[in-house]
């Protein structure tokens, strides 16, 4: 019988692992905080641990970090780290230190089936969903291994986006757990602010993460019109603009003092022009989400058939939304030599979507047809 990864379990899960096992709730506690916050993987090591329960999980239990298979450093400090998730599979996870903060990019999934046009990794196509575990072995791995390097004892990673490779709300079983060892005060101690989900707006997760584990949400929107949005982001054909933005003023309602996050991928002579910013100001209006727009030059890659917006674009295109009163950001390009930027993440993904066929299309029509009715 495979020993079970610990990795996987938030405290309450392995409260109730460790009362299987006969011992008391409180052991979860402490045995919770030597994985997360001590970085431990040897029982032996955990000297507040009875001695029956340490010899219990020796024979029945690891801590089992993924394989690295590379790690590049980019000139700007970024980090990325290519995990090997087994069958063939790696997906990448990715740190970005600040001044002012440490922010972890990780991924959920070998892939990603929602295929955006400018992204790589969709581009790979989709393989599997990764575990709790993978997905906190990013976390863990990356914390305490730049802990070492950095030769501190204080956190590093103080924020974590769910923007590495695949859609998370498309893997929300491993997604939720992960996210509460998260923000656990016994585990990494995130606050819900400094723990972000990014979605291309799959509809009916968005609404259950509000009820289930409320962390910062950022939606890829990338088009003010469905015309466009639908063949950029292929999944509005299921949840079109209007009910996506609907699904955010709901998100909303438990926190209201809170604001989405709109990502919006600049690409040269596709999204860029100044009247399709106007429309994405009558957009936001209308809608009434309390956002706030990030605007992603984007990272070029020979698939895709795009090209990035030139800098005087991207300018001219955030004046239209800051006049209007919309608070915007242009998002610095990290990492980009080593492929680490925003879109660029890939690993190696044994597709079972056929994704290198699907994703051989003609160029993105920007003709912009009246708004489909939504009702």
């Amino acid at each position: 019988m495979d020993a079970v990864n610990l990795l996987g379990f938030d405290l309450e899960g392995l409260a109730a692992y460790c009362e299987q096992l006969g011992e008391k709730r409180f052991r979860a506690t402490q045995l919770f905080r030597w994985i997360h916050q001590k970085g431990a993987s040897d029982f032996a090591q955990m000297s507040d641990l009875a001695k029956s329960l340490r010899d219990k999980l020796a024979g029945r239990a690891q801590i089992a970090a993924l394989t690295v298979i590379s790690e590049h450093i980019s000139a700007d400090g970024t980090v990325k780290w290519l995990f090997d998730v087994g069958q063939g599979n790696a997906v990448e996870a990715v740190f970005i230190p600040e001044d002012d903060r440490g922010t972890l990019c990780v991924s959920s999934q070998a892939g990603c089936a929602v295929g955006c046009r400018f992204c790589s990794t969709g581009h790979q196509g989709f393989s599997r969903n990764l575990e709790t575990s993978e997905i906190v072995a990013q976390l863990w791995f990356a914390e305490h291994s730049l802990r070492k390097r950095l030769q501190t004892e204080e956190r590093v990673i103080s924020n974590v986006v769910m923007m590495g490779m695949g859609e998370p709300l498309q893997n929300y079983g491993a997604l939720v757990p992960a996210l509460r060892i998260m923000l656990d005060d016994h585990g990494y101690g995130l606050s819900r602010r400094r723990v972000t989900v990014s979605t291309s707006g799959v509809v009916p997760m968005m609404d259950r993460l509000r009820e289930d584990c409320p962390v910062a949400l950022a939606v890829s929107l990338h088009a003010p019109t469905d015309p466009l949005r639908d063949q950029l982001v292929p999944l509005n054909k299921k949840y079109p603009i209007a009910e996506l933005l609907e699904a955010c003023n709901r998100y909303l309602e438990r926190a209201p003092r809170d604001f989405i996050t709109f990502e919006y991928c600049m690409l040269d002579g596709v999204n860029d022009t100044p009247e399709q910013a106007e429309e994405l100001v009558r957009l936001v209006r209308n809608s009434k989400v309390s956002c706030k727009l990030n605007l992603i030059p984007f990272n070029p890659f020979p698939a895709s058939g795009l090209k990035r917006s030139s800098n005087e674009r991207v300018k001219a295109f955030a004046e239209v939304l800051i006049k209007a009163g919309i608070v915007t950001t242009v998002r610095k390009t990290r990492g980009d030599d080593i492929d680490a930027a925003c879109g660029q993440l890939a690993g190696e993904v044994q597709d079972r979507t056929r994704a290198h066929i699907r994703m051989v299309r003609a160029p993105v029509v920007v003709k912009n047809p009246p708004q489909r009715n939504s009702s």
